[in-house]
């Protein structure tokens, strides 16, 4: 598989089940090892895998805290590629909310956070008209 490909970049960061989750409590809000293990209840070997390719990949970085009276622990806290993944995240609950619906409602919903408006996804071309749907193209197609 080509590396240029930014589908096969992407998921050599993300592209594992736990990792995706993680990302998504990251996006909520958690920084903490012990709140990403108690929340998903990954393996605690498989969250320390994780958590490293994510910091190694450039989506989370980590940071040094001490509680009073304990050791230093590490937190992990979205960089900006990090909460870039919000678009992929609100893609992932748009198209299960379309195409994959949950019997009992969504879990998740991406709303404005001024007004709470529920928001979609959509195309918009270089002029900012909306498009309805779009081709992924190689980019050697454009050329010619």
């Amino acid at each position: 598989m080509e590396k240029r490909c930014q589908i096969v970049r992407t998921l050599d960061v993300v592209g594992e089940k736990w990792s995706l989750l993680i990302v998504r409590n990251a996006l909520r809000g958690q920084t903490r090892f012990s709140e990403f293990r108690e929340s998903l209840g990954v393996p605690t070997d498989v969250l320390t895998s994780r958590l490293a390719t994510l910091v190694e990949g450039g989506i989370l970085e980590k940071r040094a805290y001490r509680e009073p009276g304990s050791r230093e622990r590490s937190s992990y806290h979205l960089t900006s590629a990090g909460e870039g993944l919000g678009l992929v995240f609100a893609a992932m609950i748009q198209w299960g909310d379309d195409f994959n619906p949950a019997p009992t409602g969504p879990v998740y919903r991406v709303v404005d956070p001024a007004g709470g408006d529920a928001l979609r996804l959509t195309y918009v071309d270089e002029r900012g008209d909306t498009r309805e749907s779009a081709s992924v193209v190689r980019d050697s197609d454009m050329a010619r």
